[in-house]
């Protein structure tokens, strides 16, 4: 769909998802505002942006976790490529440990900035969008913010967080008639560079559980997203079984996760010990869009909406059950 050019501000945006959605946004021809901490990988995409045809890139290097510098870097991008339009909140960290070898240090600074920094990129965007009465804030969220998983308690605990916090600022701004809109994108296993630099205190080194998609894929579901207006979609089959079957059956998913999940999580490869990892800095030379696991990645993946699902699955389950019923009833009858 052909539109004007608007002003989009992705968080996250030097490595992984956040550098594919600016890319997928920059050949549509919008202005594109890059955040994140490291400032060469951030030149380094504005660079191929602006070789691939984009005309407005800047870049502003930030921490999210520092709710003063989010607002200013905002104000900065907004006076250099205009009134913000879409906001992209997908910075995020997380460290694969048990909870009982987790520092207390690592796991506030997962949810600092896995939490607190889509908090703040929201109020930065809500400060623009508000007085003007438009715009458009989308979550990077994940399956692990209905479900969460071993080894990844800092993480999912922060996306469960921020799933409750955009459901009470979404209902704000439906009181107050807003025509902001918020939406969560709910991801499956994505092939990012999060595996090569995450910290580890795990034997051996951590790999996404299952089939992943490449960051492409989500780049492309978010473009999708910012032309609709449900409140939350499901990006790839994973996504909704892991979210529907929780909401069915969470007990037997404890035990299933308990088996699967810490070796599903773990390639056969030794971590190395001491390896750099980027929970306290960025690793310049790990920034890029995909990460080690192309070889078994999808180039493809579903996108519904959350509701529709939930709806469809709700009426296949009455389906099943009436024709349980009848067939039931048909057995007693011809007994007679």
């Amino acid at each position: 769909m052909r539109h004007s050019a608007r002003t989009v501000i992705i968080t996250g945006a030097s490595a992984g998802i956040g550098r594919a959605i600016a890319h997928r946004f920059a050949r549509e021809g919008d202005r594109i505002g890059l955040m994140a901490r490291d400032q060469a990988a951030l030149a380094d995409v504005k660079r191929e942006l602006q070789g691939s045809g984009a005309r407005e890139v800047e870049w502003q290097a930030v921490d999210v976790s520092d709710a003063a510098a989010v607002f200013a870097a905002a104000d900065q991008l907004e006076r250099k490529l205009g009134f913000i339009d879409i906001w992209i909140n997908d910075a995020m960290e997380t460290v694969f440990s048990a909870v009982a070898d987790i520092d207390p240090a690592e796991f506030r600074r997962v949810t600092e900035v896995t939490y607190f920094g889509f908090v703040y990129g929201t109020m930065a965007a809500l400060k623009s969008m508000r007085p003007r009465r438009r715009g458009r804030i989308i979550q990077i969220g994940s399956a692990l913010a209905y479900r969460g998983i071993p080894l990844q308690a800092a993480y999912c605990g922060a996306k469960h967080a921020m799933r409750g916090f955009t459901d009470s600022l979404r209902a704000e701004l439906l009181h107050e008639k807003s025509p902001v809109t918020v939406s969560i994108v709910e991801l499956p296993a994505v092939n990012t560079p999060q595996f090569d630099w995450a910290r580890a205190h795990i034997p051996r080194a951590p790999r996404p559980m299952g089939v992943p998609i490449e960051p492409e894929v989500v780049a492309d579901a978010v473009f999708r997203v910012a032309q609709g207006t449900s409140r939350e979609y499901w990006l790839g089959l994973q996504t909704i079984l892991t979210i529907l079957g929780n909401s069915i059956a969470p007990a037997y998913l404890d035990r299933y996760l308990a088996r699967k999940a810490v070796a599903g999580q773990q390639t056969s490869t030794p971590l190395v010990i001491g390896r750099e990892d980027n929970l306290d800095h960025p690793v310049t030379a790990l920034h890029r869009t995909r990460g080690s696991f192309s070889a078994g990645s999808s180039l493809h993946a579903l996108l519904v909406e959350g509701e529709l699902a939930r709806s469809a699955s709700v009426f296949i389950g009455a389906a099943l059950c009436f024709a349980a019923g009848a067939a039931a009833a048909r057995r007693r009858t011809s007994r007679r």
